[in-house]
């Protein structure tokens, strides 16, 4: 029976450090897609906890087109919710892409990728294709990211399926 035990202790301990051995890519991608997801369901409190503590760097379209500090990822939430009212913007979802630059030096990374922005406006379905890049920092035993920006593409009419 102990020698059950302390093969399944064995096994368990295997996975854990074969799970701990994420790629980097891996690793640096965990954050974006937690703040992704936790956007796309509208919780917000889950999509901060991907950010750094000490504050984040936003840069996106919506004016006033930067946010920094403590407080920036809770102000472009408000200007992002202000200026989907003004365009009568609903239903908006993100979808990342493959990276197409991943960067590890030391404690710091950078990820650029793809990402499609699905939503309505007035009620027509639209679509952008963008890029994004992210900054990261490993704070203590998590990447966390310290920065993010939206490259914006050009929102096009999504084709109806059914003619």
């Amino acid at each position: 029976m102990k020698s059950l035990a302390l093969l399944g202790a064995i096994t368990l301990l295997g996975f854990t450090v074969v799970a701990g051995a994420a790629t980097p890519e891996a690793q640096l991608m965990a954050p974006v897609h937690l703040l992704s997801d936790s956007l796309n369901k509208g919780d917000t409190k889950t999509a901060a906890s991907a950010l750094s503590s000490s504050g984040v760097t936003i840069i996106d379209e919506i004016s006033p087109h930067i946010w920094t500090g403590a407080d920036a990822f809770d102000t472009w939430l408000k200007a992002y919710a202000a200026w989907g009212q003004e365009e009568a913007i609903t239903d908006g979802a993100y979808k990342a892409g493959k990276p197409t630059g991943v960067v590890v030096n030391g404690d710091h990374g950078y990820v650029a990728l793809p990402v499609v922005y699905t939503f309505k406006q007035k009620g027509m379905p639209m679509r952008e294709v963008a890029h994004m890049v992210f900054v990261l920092q490993k704070e203590k035993s998590a990447w966390l990211i310290t920065a993010f920006t939206w490259g914006a593409g050009t929102p096009n009419p999504v084709a109806s399926a059914a003619k």
